[in-house]
Formats: structure tokens, C-alpha cells, sequence
């Protein structure tokens, strides 16, 4: 077994670290103040990443994206998730956030969502979400009722990210709720300005996030915007949720890294009593705990990206990754906020924002308890 990452993808690793330690860090605190970049470093921050060949990175080559693979990927999460001035949704530099399963759609369908979503006119919300049926979709009461040439739509969402902005939504619904998620869920592409599609009401979120709960009422979708086959809709977003779940695993050993640099150089800095923070054991103890922990992290998401890449099935590895990176993540921001002091309080750090993300990464894509529950059926099944 070799752990060692082949040169080549410790070749991306290196670039995309070095691209954030030039390029995005030295501007985070603007994005800190005013939520966004502005557009002229916006846009010269994407050239630089279409130079550098990552623009959609995640994207496949026959679509004009970069085609990386999923260990590619999770390397490339890893590193651009060291600073705050990418949003904690989407790619922003890196290009548009494009769901896989958009790679589904036929080739009309791709010709009217996918391509336009590719060239950044139009954008994209997911709506699955709702008010009795979050962690449990089996549990999804909107219906979709085939008639004639089109379905007819009722229901809600809740908690959907985007959708105030959104031109297309992807659509889950039930069309035979006696099969449920085996067969009875299916997607639909639809007009976000659709007749009987409602905006209800915007969340404000601690993240600074602004989902909607929306409201379908006998909203007409035409059948040609069926997404696959009827039924196959809650086999489409699993696939989608595993390649999120290992992103979430990425991007919280990307913050857990930055955040390890920070305290141990503010450790060292940071004198009291006549001695440096350096210098004490309950300093550097939860140091090295992260350390520990960052690094167990780092071999669960490699590995679960890896199999992936190898076509293995790693829904349980994704479960795993995500769990355990999502939480440590948060145990590391929160002590090295405490090793700051007053000054990791602030807005001046990147630690606060950080809190109150990683806190918010175990309820979404999946809550930590819900990822327990799961991995605890796998393993009753093993060992019976």
C-alpha cells in the first residue's frame, strides 16, 4: 500500500496552495467585510485560475471543464477551503457549482439548463428540502401528478439555498408514494418563474446564508423536463449527496490546516505571565490534538476519494469522512479560537466565520446524527 499522493497530484496540491497563499488569503479580509469580492479582483482572480487550467475543475472535458478525478478534487477543495474569501457554497473563481446531476439530462434537456448554467447565465437551485422531510426525503410529501403533457406540482420546500436568485431548480417530488425512495421519487428541471411557483419566505441564517421555503401550487412542469426515468429521482440525488459529502470532508481538513498554522504561530507570538503561549502545556496540547485529528481526517476523505475514483461503492466511506471531518473540523476551530484569546472573538481573524460554518456543516447534506445512524446500520449488518 503506498499513501504517498502521485506527483502529479501532489503537483496540483502544491499549485493550488500556493495560488491561496499568494492570491486569496492577502484579500479575505475584504470579503470578511463586505461578504463578497469585488468584481475586478473577482475577475482577475478567475483568469488566473482559467491560466492555471482549474477553471470548473470538477466539470468533465467533454463539458469544457478541467475533468479532475475525485481525489483531484478533494486536494483542490482542500486547499482553496484554507481561506474565507471563497463563499462556503459554490466554486466562485473556480467557476460555476455545477450538481452532477445535471450530467444526467438528455441532449435537449443539456442544450436548455446545462449550458447556459456551464457559461454562467443562468444559475441553479436544488430543491429537496422540506418542512417535514430534511434528513428523512423518503419522507417528501410534494406531489407530482402526470397529466397529459405535463405534471402537476403541489406542495412545499424548505431551506433551499439560491432559489431567490435561481433561473432552473431541480425538483424532487413523489410521483407514486407507494414506492417511496425505491421508485416513487423522481426530478424535474424546472422555471424558477414558473406560474403556481411561489417564494415564501427567506431564512436568515447565522452563515449569512438566505434560504427560501417555497410553496408549488398546481405548478405546471412539462413532461419532456423529467429528469432520467419516473422513479429514478432519489437514486440521482444519492449520487449527487456522496460527491457532496466528500467535498464537505475536503473542505473541513482545508480549514482545520489554516486554522492549526494560525495558532501555533500566534503561540508562539502571544506572551503572558513571562512566558509564551508556546510554552505551556494546555496550549500546546490541543494543538497537537488537532494535528492528530487533522490527520486521521485527511487518510478517511484520501481513501474514500481514492475508491471512488476506482468505481468502488463509497456511500459508507462518505458517510464516515463527513462525519468525522465535519466535526473535528469544528473541535479545531473552536480551540484555536481559544488560544487566541479576545483577538479570535473578532472579526479581524477569519475564526469567527469559521465557527459558525464548520457548526453549521453537521446538519447540512446530512446531520451527524443521521451519518451515525447510518454507518450503525452498516455495521449491525456486518456483524451479525
Amino acid at each position: 500500500m503506498d499513501f504517498n499522493l502521485p506527483e502529479e497530484l501532489q503537483m496540483l496540491k502544491d499549485t493550488v496552495r500556493k495560488f491561496v497563499d499568494k492570491e486569496l488569503i492577502p484579500v479575505e479580509m475584504h470579503t470578511l467585510e463586505n461578504m463578497e469580492l469585488k468584481a475586478d479582483i473577482r475577475e482577475r482572480l478567475e483568469q488566473k485560475t482559467k491560466e492555471m487550467g482549474l477553471w470548473m475543475f470538477d466539470v468533465p472535458e467533454e463539458y469544457g471543464g478541467a475533468g479532475l478525478g475525485s481525489l483531484a478534487q478533494v486536494l483542490v477543495w482542500e486547499e482553496m477551503s484554507r481561506t474565507v474569501a471563497l463563499p462556503s457554497r459554490g466554486q466562485g473563481i473556480f467557476g460555476p457549482e455545477i450538481r452532477p446531476i445535471l450530467f444526467a439530462l438528455n441532449d435537449e434537456q443539456k442544450r436548455r439548463f446545462l449550458d447556459p448554467i456551464l457559461k454562467g447565465e443562468k444559475h441553479l437551485c436544488f430543491m429537496q428540502t422540506e418542512p417535514d422531510a430534511g434528513s428523512d426525503p423518503a419522507s417528501m410529501k410534494t406531489r407530482a401528478v402526470r397529466q397529459g403533457d405535463y405534471y402537476i406540482v403541489n406542495g412545499n420546500k424548505r431551506f433551499i439555498t439560491g432559489a431567490g436568485s435561481a433561473d432552473f431548480g431541480q425538483l424532487m417530488a413523489v410521483t407514486d408514494p407507494a414506492k417511496g425512495a425505491h421508485g416513487g421519487i423522481s426530478c424535474f428541471m424546472v422555471d424558477m418563474k414558473a406560474p403556481g411557483l411561489k417564494l415564501l419566505t427567506k431564512y436568515k441564517t447565522m452563515m449569512g446564508e438566505e434560504p427560501w421555503e417555497i410553496a408549488f401550487d398546481d405548478m405546471k412542469v412539462p413532461a419532456e423536463n423529467l429528469v432520467g426515468k419516473e422513479g429514478e429521482g432519489f437514486k440521482l440525488a444519492q449520487r449527487w449527496l456522496g460527491i457532496g459529502r466528500l467535498k464537505h470532508g475536503a473542505r473541513a481538513l482545508g480549514v482545520a490546516e489554516r486554522c492549526i498554522e494560525m495558532g501555533s504561530r500566534y503561540s508562539k507570538q502571544r506572551v503572558t505571565f513571562g512566558k509564551p503561549l508556546s510554552e505551556r502545556q494546555g496550549i500546546t496540547f490541543k494543538l497537537a490534538d488537532s494535528y492528530v485529528e487533522l490527520h486521521a481526517a485527511r487518510l478517511m476523505v484520501y481513501q474514500a476519494a481514492w475508491k471512488n475514483d476506482q468505481k468502488q461503492d463509497i456511500r459508507n466511506e462518505a458517510y464516515m469522512a463527513k462525519l468525522f471531518a465535519d466535526e473535528m473540523s469544528f473541535r479545531v476551530v473552536d480551540r484555536v479560537l481559544q488560544i487566541h484569546g479576545g483577538i479570535g472573538l473578532t472579526l479581524d481573524l477569519p475564526l469567527a466565520k469559521w465557527f459558525v460554518d464548520q457548526r453549521s456543516r453537521m446538519i447540512t447534506e446530512g446531520a451527524s446524527e443521521v451519518m451515525r445512524m447510518v454507518i450503525a446500520r452498516e455495521v449491525l449488518k456486518k456483524y451479525n
